[in-house]
């Protein structure tokens, strides 16, 4: 299959983008089922935890290990992945992506011991990272035509952010009536799909100059990358220790390492010339903080719907599933209005303050406030989506084709970065508001966490243990509000940002 690209008409001058037809939108609905089972597996073992640590015995550590194991892999690999892709080909990584996974899913299935699972999600983890990357690397180069792509990166962002959505309920139900090795099997019919049609409906495509490929920017790109997310993953819940801190400042130490190494090499893994793509720093920036937004509030609204209201967790999962209704709506919308003529610089700043309306909705909220929980959620995952997708096809189409892999990755790992700092920063907020709420008489584990605190409380004899329910539901909505409105003043500066540097930027395919 040729790729459809620009050409020249009569007179010389360059003719419009060739159009996609059915093949290009068949073959991204193909692209799309690996995608919503890569997003779903950050989250697909909520559920099915419990049931593993019966028939596993891991210990503690272990048990922490097959849970993060995935996405600390998948978020160190990303910029390798990508990179790789533009070199060797992105349908081929993405074939090679697309068996590793499916294997490693049959494997972890079945998997016997701790050990045997945790090496199966690493190797899941690896075949994600060539897998995200590569999906949007392909959607730039079958969809260069700038209206058709931006509809076809609306969809990709819409699939994305609810798979993670979707995971958890997912495993929820599978576990329900299987055994908890199902939440794996589901990956290998999309797999095999894609294994079996990829081939015919694919273009390949990579950089016909890409260099060597510098070894040494792997391992200092997963030395950047990995501790810093572990440092921001367990602040949240562990404090800012010793040890998390210098997690996070060894990951910083090897970024500026990193970042020197790229920009002095004759041929790095990240060229630097992206960097001086019109659009493309302020559409990573933005799509970072779009991610710090969107899970710093999943950090509350999940414990809400559990601890403080009460709910089973099968129960908070289907809840949690409204919101997302408005994602299917909120980037389809927004890339008609972009196509239309409305500046973009106006579609991303309105995106931000949607988002902050829905952060607002939420600084509002009681510990009786369902529905206000829910509609805050639902307004903030729109106004995030809008800007997620105009994020991504203005860096895609920033970039130049040969480097669209590596763009990709790199909007991703920023997007893990975000999401990460997301968490530690809006969930020290509230932890702190938190432990301030609880009593100094409180036993220790009250302090700690809310889910501590409702331990506790079941111990506790008659009115003892619903007074102290009562104040630590009181005391974590307090947090939760003040997290709100620290998200809502970032996402009303994000907008004086989008506002400022997206004004009359216009790029297509590379160029200004």
């Amino acid at each position: 299959m040729t790729n459809p690209t620009s050409t020249t008409n009569d007179l010389g001058a360059p003719a419009a983008p060739a159009r996609a037809g059915r093949r290009e939108w068949t073959a991204l609905g193909v692209l799309m089922l690996p995608l919503l089972l890569v997003s779903m597996d950050v989250s697909v073992l909520y559920f099915a935890i419990p049931s593993i640590t019966a028939d596993l015995e891991p210990s503690g550590t272990q048990q922490l290990w097959i849970f993060d194991i995935y996405a600390f892999v998948l978020a160190g690999l990303l910029m390798t992945m990508g990179a790789l892709g533009d070199r060797i080909g992105r349908r081929r990584l993405l074939l090679l992506g697309a068996a590793a996974f499916g294997t490693a899913s049959l494997v972890a299935a079945y998997a016997n011991s701790a050990e045997t699972l945790i090496a199966a999600r690493a190797v899941l983890g690896i075949g994600g990272a060539t897998l995200m990357p590569s999906t949007m690397a392909l959607v730039r180069t079958m969809f260069t035509d700038p209206g058709q792509r931006a509809k076809a990166i609306g969809l990709w962002s819409g699939v994305m952010t609810a798979g993670i959505a979707l995971g958890s309920v997912m495993s929820g139900v599978l576990v329900e009536y299987f055994w908890w090795g199902s939440v794996f099997l589901v990956n290998l019919p999309a797999m095999a799909l894609l294994l079996l049609l990829g081939p015919f409906l694919l273009p390949e495509s990579k950089n016909p100059e890409p260099g060597r490929f510098d070894l040494l920017s792997v391992p200092l790109s997963m030395a950047a990358v990995l501790p810093v997310i572990y440092g921001l993953k367990e602040i949240p819940a562990h404090g800012w220790h010793v040890q998390y801190v210098l997690s996070l400042t060894v990951g910083l130490l090897f970024a500026a390492l990193f970042v020197h190494r790229q920009r002095t090499t004759a041929h790095p893994l990240i060229s630097p010339a992206l960097f001086r793509a019109r659009g493309f720093a302020p559409a990573l920036t933005l799509n970072l903080i779009s991610s710090f937004a969107m899970l710093g509030s999943a950090y509350f609204t999940t414990q809400y719907l559990q601890s403080v209201l009460g709910k089973s967790a099968l129960e908070a999962a289907l809840w949690a599933l409204l919101p997302s209704v408005l994602i299917g709506v909120a980037a389809p919308v927004t890339t008609q209005l972009v196509q239309k003529g409305v500046d973009r610089a106006h579609v991303v700043t309105g995106g931000f303050l949607v988002a902050a309306c829905g952060y607002g909705t939420l600084a509002l909220a009681g510990t009786d406030s369902m529905w206000l929980v829910l509609a805050g959620a639902g307004v903030l995952a729109a106004g995030i989506v809008t800007v997620i997708a105009q994020m991504m096809d203005l860096a895609m189409g920033a970039a130049p084709a040969e480097r669209a892999g590596a763009a990709s990755s790199l909007m991703e790992t920023g997007a893990e970065f975000g999401g990460a700092l997301g968490m530690a920063v809006l969930g020290s907020i509230g932890t702190a508001v938190y432990r301030h709420g609880i009593p100094a008489s409180a036993p220790a584990p009250a302090h700690e966490t809310l889910g501590g605190a409702v331990a506790v409380a079941q111990g506790l004899p008659g009115r003892a243990g619903a007074e102290l329910l009562a104040v630590a539901r009181e005391a974590f909505t307090s947090g939760m509000q003040a997290a709100a409105i620290t998200g809502a003043a970032l996402l009303l500066a994000a907008a004086a940002l989008a506002a400022a540097c997206l004004r009359g930027i216009k790029v297509r395919d590379g160029q200004e």
